[in-house]
C-alpha cells in the first residue's frame, strides 16, 4: 500500500505558523543522524524480551515512576528506540508477526496507523477499549480502571498468549486534582499550544498534574499484578518533556515530540513480577476478531483530545 505524504506546501505553511517546528525538525535530522540510542547496551527491544504480560504506562518518564510508585518486584532503566507512541508503533511493531499476543490498547494510533498503511502487524487479536463504552467523554480519555478490567477480561479469553496492554496514563489529559483545577481537558492539541504559547502553565502545575495522573493508574497496575499470571513487565513506550531543553538547537520542548531522543523521552521503567508458573505461551492465527469501524472525524478528535496535533 503506498503511504500517503504531506504536502511540501502545507508543511511550510505549518512552519510559518508555528516556528518552534522548523527548530524540532532541525533537532530530529540530528537524532536521526547520530542515532546513539543503538550503541546503548541497555536499550529495550519488546518484543524480544522475556514476559508474559508487558503493561504500558503511556509517556512514563523513569524518574517519575521510581519516585511515585513501590511496586512487588525489581525494577531498573532502559532506554527505547522511541519518543513517541508512533514511534513506538512504527519501531516495534511494524511488520512483525505477534500471532502469539494479544494487544490490548486504550491509544487510537494503533486503529489510526493501521487503517492510514503506516503499521503493519499481525496479532492474535487487538483489543481497542478506546471505542464506544471504552471513552470516558467527562475526563476525554480511557480511565485506568477500564483498561485494568478489559485486561482481566482478555487474561480469561485468551490464557495462553501474551498480553500487550497500552494504558494511557500518566498521558494527557490530568484526570487527578491538580488536572481538574488548573487544565481545561477539552482542549485540543494540548501541548503543541503550549509550544506556541496559546497555553500559558508553570513548569511546576504540569509536573504536578502528570504525577497525580502516574498516581492515578498505579492502584490498577497494582490490582493487575495480583490477577495475572506469569511474568508480568511494567513499562513505557517513551518518557515526556517538561521544558527541558532538546539538542543541539537548545529549544525548550514539552509532550512527546517524534524523532527527540533527549534522556527524558527514551529512559523508560523495566519492572519485572514474577507470579507463580509462567504461561504455555501458544502461537495462533492472526486477528481473530473484526475490529469495529470507527468513523474518522471520531478517532482524529479523540487523537487530539489526548494531545496529538
Amino acid at each position: 500500500m503506498k503511504r500517503p505524504r504531506s504536502s511540501l506546501p502545507s508543511q511550510i505553511r505549518r512552519g510559518i505558523r508555528e516556528p518552534y517546528l522548523v527548530v524540532r525538525r532541525l533537532n530530529q535530522l540530528y537524532f536521526d543522524v547520530h542515532r546513539q540510542y543503538l550503541d546503548r547496551t541497555d536499550r529495550v527491544d519488546f518484543f524480544e524480551e522475556d514476559w508474559d504480560n508487558l503493561l504500558l504506562l503511556d509517556a512514563c518518564r523513569y524518574d517519575t515512576f521510581t519516585d511515585v510508585v513501590d511496586l512487588p518486584g525489581r525494577s531498573e532503566s532502559r532506554h527505547a528506540r522511541s519518543s513517541s507512541t508512533i514511534e513506538f508503533l512504527s519501531r516495534y511493531l511494524d511488520g512483525r508477526e505477534l500471532t502469539d499476543t494479544v494487544y490490548v490498547t486504550a491509544n487510537p494510533q494503533h486503529y489510526r496507523k493501521s487503517n492510514r498503511g503506516f503499521v503493519s502487524v499481525n496479532f492474535h487479536d487487538v483489543i481497542e477499549i478506546w471505542q464506544e463504552d471504552g471513552w470516558d467523554e467527562t475526563f476525554r480519555t480511557v480511565r485506568p480502571e477500564t483498561v485494568a478490567d478489559a485486561t482481566e477480561r482478555a487474561a480469561e479469553q485468551y490464557p495462553n498468549k501474551r498480553l500487550l496492554v497500552h494504558f494511557l496514563q500518566p498521558h494527557y489529559p490530568y484526570i487527578g486534582p491538580t488536572g481538574q483545577e488548573h487544565f481545561d481537558n477539552n482542549s485540543l492539541d494540548f501541548f503543541n499550544r503550549v509550544m506556541n504559547g496559546d497555553i500559558e502553565i508553570d513548569d511546576a502545575i504540569l509536573r504536578r498534574a502528570y504525577r497525580e495522573n502516574l498516581e492515578v493508574v498505579v492502584p490498577h497496575i497494582e490490582q493487575l499484578l495480583d490477577s495475572l499470571r506469569g511474568k508480568t513487565v511494567v513499562s513505557a513506550d517513551h518518557g515526556e518533556m517538561f521544558g527541558e531543553r532538546a539538542f543541539p538547537l537548545p529549544m525548550q520542548e514539552y509532550g512527546h515530540p517524534s524523532g527527540i531522543h533527549t534522556e527524558e523521552l527514551t529512559t523508560i521503567p523495566w519492572h519485572v513480577y514474577d507470579d507463580g508458573p509462567r504461561k504455555e505461551i501458544v502461537d495462533g492465527e492472526a486477528s481473530a476478531t473484526e475490529t469495529d469501524d470507527v468513523d474518522t472525524d471520531v478517532v482524529e478528535e479523540r487523537l487530539r483530545n489526548l494531545g496529538y496535533a
